[in-house]
């Protein structure tokens, strides 16, 4: 390998080096036996970036509105509360946040059927911290829906 492509791998990524040596990774979600697109197909991340900015901003005003008596500072601190608690009802019962809904996802289990209560908490847990939620593996699942045996899915 010249100096050339050692830099031109290097700048597009260990997945497409590896595509360029031959190896067939599929698509997102084809381990998990969801189709490629679709219903039922591994939620695109644009619209779970716009599901969150949605339910983010419905906790906000929520808490603006009604736990931090028009103090911004605590609103944003009640709003993480307000966010656990709407992501583990909503999640836990119908299987999706309001902005999930809105933009045509939902959280299922990987067997299909909806995630059972400790799991949706672990999930909701998981997502307040941050961190495991932007840590993902090849199918663009985060590391709190692998750790909660959960994907998203498109309806």
């Amino acid at each position: 390998m010249d100096n050339r492509q050692a830099i031109g791998s290097w700048l597009s990524g260990p997945r497409a080096a590896a595509e360029d040596m031959g190896i067939e990774f599929g698509h997102r979600g084809e381990r998990l036996g969801l189709p490629a697109s679709g219903p039922g197909s591994v939620a695109p991340l644009g619209r779970r970036f716009g599901a969150l900015a949605i339910d983010w901003a419905l906790c906000m005003l929520i808490a603006y509105g009604f736990l931090a008596d028009g103090d911004p500072q605590r609103a944003g601190n009640w709003a993480l509360l307000v966010f656990f608690v709407l992501s583990a009802l909503t999640v836990g019962t119908i299987g999706c946040t309001p902005g999930k809904r809105l933009c045509g996802l939902r959280v299922i289990a990987l067997g299909g059927e909806r995630l059972s209560l400790p799991r949706v908490l672990l999930r909701s847990a998981l997502i307040l911290v941050v961190i495991p939620a932007v840590v993902w593996d090849r199918d663009t699942r985060g590391l709190h829906d692998r750790l909660s045996g959960a994907v998203q899915v498109r309806i």
